[in-house]
């Protein structure tokens, strides 16, 4: 299996970000315009309680998955906490990101079907546009893993400013693997050059455009 899908340090780093960006926001609560005080006050204390338990259950899911080695414990103690979250908490983004991290341990796993099937659910289910892409950008890998190379230039033709390079990256190993060389060496040089305005380095990029140099020079 191609090492990019093999390493998810990259994808449990944005989810990171993402997080400390968002995370405040999701358990600040939605004030409920025109209720009674009573009633207020009482949707608000439930509400805080849901959002308090959604984010205590996915706290503990990152500290699993981003353990270096995940166990068979481990794993089943993960699947229990996303399994939580899709039945007492469906609708919220917390559940969205499990389902982030549940293609991550998929992957992990060698299981790209269980992967392709959880992101998929962050696809159809989520309303937030980074995680939309950042899904789609993981699809993408797993469907040029799979051989389908233009479903998954598909998935990634409008990505969010902030995954633009991975994005290119990985349209670059798309048409590598459709073997339109030049386009992919387009893409890679754009993946490297917003890679390096955002200082977000990717791995491997280096070594791609460098053999595709060699083989268009031979």
């Amino acid at each position: 299996m191609a090492e990019e899908l093999r390493s998810e340090e990259e994808q449990l780093d944005a989810i990171k970000r993402w997080w400390g960006e968002n995370g405040k926001s999701l358990i600040a609560g939605v004030v409920l315009a025109g209720a009674g005080v009573f009633a207020f006050k009482a949707w608000q204390n439930y509400d805080a309680s849901q959002s308090e338990a959604a984010s205590l259950r996915y706290q503990q899911l990152v500290s699993l998955v981003s353990q270096p080695k995940l166990d068979e414990a481990g794993t089943q103690q993960a699947r229990t906490l996303i399994g939580e979250l899709e039945s007492n908490h469906g609708d919220s983004l917390y559940t969205q990101m499990a389902h982030l991290l549940d293609a991550s341990m998929s992957v992990k796993a060698e299981d790209l079907d269980a992967a392709a099937k959880a992101l998929q659910s962050v696809l159809d289910n989520s309303d937030d546009s980074y995680l939309q892409g950042l899904a789609s950008l993981r699809l993408a890998r797993i469907e040029v893993e799979r051989g389908d190379s233009d479903k998954a230039l598909s998935l990634i033709k409008s990505p969010p400013a902030a995954l633009a390079a991975q994005a290119a990256a990985v349209r670059g190993d798309a048409l590598v693997a459709l073997d339109k060389r030049d386009e992919a060496i387009m893409a890679y040089r754009e993946a490297s050059n917003l890679s390096q305005q955002s200082g977000q380095p990717i791995y491997g990029l280096d070594l791609k455009l460098a053999d595709l140099a060699a083989e268009s020079s031979s």
